[in-house]
């Protein structure tokens, strides 16, 4: 059943990741993978660990979500599995090929879990982020009561990770999606660069055309996490965070939400800048909190439908 799967990896600075990767994916049908401008070793390590394999190189980093989608043009599968370059496969695909299969079934995910085998919960499966939810995260209450029922509910702390169900929004780090129902309601978002809230709105999208989003704990893919956020600047961190949050709100929600969680993302920044200030954080910690209050303040809705270009990455949700 593998045959009929299309992995899709973009890579990043990931050469001490991406030849595990690939060989954990010797039965899959079509290997893809899409490198962002790496300035380290990976090509040569993916074109060794998997000769077979597809090798697409940007000459600039174009984000994850339009790196996605050159894999997903490249191949012919009818299904698309989109995997981190640090999650490793541990079982077959099956179960998940097996979900995707089913009517109205648009994406399934698998369980993600550390180097010890433990779940990755609050990670591998959240709920869709309403804006009450994303306004606890700026304004630090997910931080300083991580037990709050907002944070309960989107993070889904409570989630059983042995149960297969339906799930709302399972991160881009390890999710098969049908190329059908991607053909329908148009593939990643390429405005949310370089990395954060492309796989939140592609799950939103699958769920509003119908689609339903299933949880299959049989597969199951160790993960790293974050391996190539290490050499992002943190200013650029920030404006990529809060940009694509912002971004998605604009094309989401109402004006009148937009506007509240903007003031509440800028009264969060300015706290965050406040304590880094007062804890004798570092200058490019505060520098960076200053930068993305700035670029905050100055969004209007209308203005965020053009990404801002900052950073390199190769992965999905990191936060």
């Amino acid at each position: 059943m593998s045959a009929n799967v299309a992995a899709v990896i973009v890579t990043y600075n990931s050469a001490r990741e991406i030849g595990t990767c690939l060989r954990a994916l010797s039965g899959v049908g079509e290997v893809v993978v899409v490198d962002n401008a790496s300035s380290d070793d990976t090509c040569e390590r993916a074109e060794a660990a998997a000769p077979h394999a597809q090798l697409i190189r940007n000459n600039e980093n174009l984000g994850f979500a339009a790196a996605v989608n050159q894999g997903i043009r490249a191949t012919s599968s009818p299904l698309v599995l989109l995997l981190n370059p640090d999650a490793v496969l541990r079982t077959p695909l099956e179960a998940m090929v097996a979900e995707c299969l089913s009517p109205r079934v648009g994406a399934a995910c698998g369980r993600l879990t550390d180097a010890s085998g433990q779940p990755q919960v609050g990670f591998n499966v959240r709920s869709l982020p309403t804006p009450l939810m994303l306004a606890a995260e700026v304004l630090l209450l997910n931080r300083l009561w991580p037990s709050n029922p907002l944070n309960r509910r989107y993070r889904r702390l409570d989630f059983d990770p042995a149960r297969g169900q339906e799930v709302e929004q399972p991160a881009g780090a390890f999710l098969m999606v049908r190329r059908d129902a991607l053909d329908q309601i148009g593939y990643l978002d390429e405005q949310f660069y370089p990395i954060w809230f492309e796989d939140v709105d592609l799950c939103l999208r699958l769920r509003r055309a119908g689609f339903t989003i299933r949880y299959t704990p049989g597969c199951v893919a160790e993960h790293e996490g974050g391996h190539s956020l290490r050499a992002m600047p943190l200013e650029q961190k920030h404006l990529a965070w809060y940009g694509n949050l912002l971004r998605y709100a604009a094309k989401h929600y109402s004006a009148a939400a937009f506007l509240g969680l903007r003031a509440a993302v800028y009264a969060g920044l300015f706290l965050r800048w406040s304590a880094s200030v007062l804890s004798g954080d570092s200058r490019a910690q505060r520098r960076g909190y200053w930068i993305a209050t700035k670029f905050v303040r100055s969004s209007p809705r209308q203005g965020l439908h053009t990404p801002v270009k900052v950073g390199n990455t190769a992965e999905s949700r990191s936060s």
